[in-house]
């Protein structure tokens, strides 16, 4: 919350200062656009490809540890059952399993989501770095003045979202 309130007031802060920087230039208008950041990981193509290729890279390593949590939980089960009529020592034996089966399988989920964590970073960086490229095109070739990511509100009129998307979404070649 700390972050983004400061992120508003730097907005806040830039903005005002740009304003007063141009009031001599009054018959000037300003030029700002807005990109909504979250909408373009969630929509453009390449974000979407990331998130497949992702999917494809450790689906079958979160389907394994899924199988290995349900073999643990049945035989867990079965250990709860057969509890009563095992004798001390098998008991304490197969407790002792189980534990460290489980044991086992949090460290494999917890390197699993390591992995997959930095991963994601990584492929959305790549994203965010590409669309940063594309809203300074946008900025260059239509002269805008400001354009903001990070924003309380916005109206549609200054809204560049979908162009930003659109451009993302276009073959390589078109977007250069």
């Amino acid at each position: 919350m700390k972050t983004f309130a400061l992120s508003a007031l730097h907005a806040v802060t830039a903005l005002a200062l740009f304003a007063t920087a141009a009031a001599p230039v009054a018959a000037q208008d300003l030029k700002i656009g807005y990109v909504n950041s979250e909408r373009v990981l969630r929509e453009a193509t390449p974000a979407k490809a990331a998130q497949t290729k992702l999917e494809a890279e450790f689906g079958k390593r979160e389907r394994e540890l899924n199988d290995t949590a349900a073999k643990l939980k049945t035989a867990a089960d079965k250990f709860e059952k057969d509890a009563p009529t095992l004798s001390e020592s098998d008991k304490n034996r197969r407790q002792r399993e189980l534990v460290e089966q489980d044991r086992d399988l949090q460290r494999k989920r917890r390197e699993f989501q390591e992995d997959l964590n930095q991963r994601r970073n990584e492929e959305l960086a790549a994203v965010v770095e590409r669309a940063n490229r594309v809203i300074k095109q946008i900025f260059d070739a239509e002269k805008y003045d400001l354009i903001l990511q990070e924003v309380v509100f916005a109206g549609a009129r200054v809204d560049i979202t979908d162009k930003v998307i659109k451009t993302l979404n276009a073959p390589p070649s078109a977007a250069k």
